[in-house]
């Protein structure tokens, strides 16, 4: 199953990172241990941050609370209604956009970012998978939420056990059977060679 999903990359890197990517159909019947959901989080907690800030914040929906529905099809956009019900949680990423005496967090973006980033190689550490949603309803979701001014919602995570790319159909099928491809190394560097 997916075996055209692992990395081919110029030089070894870790396993994690070379299995890695972002499927669509997700195992309907999953659901997330309390340990494996409060492991992802965490990883999230303890990510880098500029002067410590910590500026990210998440909502944790599991797939038994009946905000989950709601999110689907509201907060999301296009056929990510169609595939992300299936995900055992999602995991809303947000920012706080400046500190409590108003000065901009120029860094926040780039900080939550980062943990999103550390969610996703835990989550790929324990045998699940993750999807990050940028087809979102931000206004939706910020009043879902019912955040304040100074927080953005950024990305929505979809997270669970992988399950066969036959139960997608269309364009989330043929996104999910496709291979694999990025950019070669050289068409992203701005300087140097390594």
């Amino acid at each position: 199953m997916h075996s055209n999903k692992q990395a081919i990359t110029a030089a070894p890197i870790a396993p994690v990172l070379a299995s890695r990517w972002s499927p669509r159909s997700f195992d309907r019947d999953y659901l997330l241990t309390q340990d494996e959901a409060l492991a992802i989080l965490e990883a999230g907690r303890w990510a880098p941050s500029s002067n410590n800030l910590q500026p990210w914040r998440f909502a944790y929906v599991s797939k038994t609370d009946k905000l989950h529905k709601e999110l689907c099809e509201k907060g999301l956009t296009g056929f990510n209604q169609s595939w992300a019900p299936d995900a055992s949680a999602l995991i809303v990423v947000a920012v706080k956009k400046a500190t409590a005496d108003g000065k901009e967090l120029t860094g926040a973006k780039y900080d939550s970012g980062l943990a999103a980033s550390m969610m996703l190689v835990q989550a790929q550490e324990m045998g699940l998978h993750t999807h990050h949603i940028g087809g979102i309803v931000r206004d939706e979701i910020h009043q879902m939420l019912n955040l304040d001014d100074n927080t953005e919602v950024l990305v929505v995570i979809a997270v669970g056990k992988i399950a066969p790319a036959e139960q997608l159909e269309g364009p989330a099928y043929e996104r999910e059977v496709a291979p694999r491809v990025r950019l070669e190394l050289d068409e992203i560097m701005l300087y140097g060679k390594p």
